[in-house]
């Protein structure tokens, strides 16, 4: 316990100090979550503000069982709107039929940001697109190895870091470190210190990048 807690303390000294410098974003997400698909594209105005955006796992919907649930009927406004919003940010959406529990998929995507950066960027984008897109079950460990060896991601240092739990430790700090600063779900933005929950209008995001917007904030 004491090991754990000491863990969660370091890891917040380092986003402390990630955060000292107002270009550094947090941005917490979750494979499943429709609002974090499309926030791919919010993220990406950031980006093009000259801000750096570190992605942090939080998983929604940790009731999911281990074996995934049926998907419900994605009618009315919101799924609409959702549609009209990924087609608006070039993003193809397939509703899929299963909800996974992302628990793995998020260990794995936090330990290749981690260990090997420059596969990351590419890793996350496929993993949003084998859920939203190509309809596969991200609960399937055979599904996420299979994308992180297309990329050339190191498979066997993958697997033995969800083997000792150490993959699945820096999930948890990083929920823990996200809850601090006020989240309760998925996409939040921590954007100089403001916490920034939901998907807003990309025109906010193009306003909230600006450093003299948050001052006024």
């Amino acid at each position: 316990m004491e090991g754990s807690k000491v863990r969660e303390d370091t890891a917040k000294n380092y986003f402390e100090g990630r955060l000292h410098d107002p270009r550094t974003v947090l941005h917490w997400y979750d494979f499943l979550c429709p609002f974090c698909y499309v926030g791919q594209n919010r993220t990406a105005i950031l980006v093009r503000h000259d801000l750096d955006v570190v992605e942090l796992p939080f998983q929604a919907h940790p009731d999911i069982p281990a074996t995934g649930v049926p998907a419900g009927p994605r009618n009315g406004l919101m799924y609409a709107h959702l549609e009209w919003e990924a087609k608006e940010a070039g993003l193809p959406l397939n509703w899929p039929t299963h909800l996974p529990n992302t628990r793995r998929a998020l260990a794995s995507s936090e330990w290749v940001r981690r260990h090997q950066p420059r596969s990351y960027p590419q890793f996350h984008k496929d993993l949003f697109a084998a859920h939203f897109v190509l309809g596969e079950d991200l609960g399937n460990q055979a599904v996420i190895d299979c994308h992180a060896a297309n990329l050339g991601i190191d498979v066997e240092r993958m697997h033995a870091a969800l083997a000792d739990g150490s993959a699945f430790v820096v999930v948890t700090e990083a929920e823990t470190i996200g809850r601090r600063y006020g989240v309760q779900g998925t996409p939040a933005w921590l954007i100089r210190r403001r916490l920034i929950a939901g998907l807003l209008p990309a025109a906010e995001f193009d306003r909230l990048a600006e450093p003299d917007v948050q001052r006024m904030g």
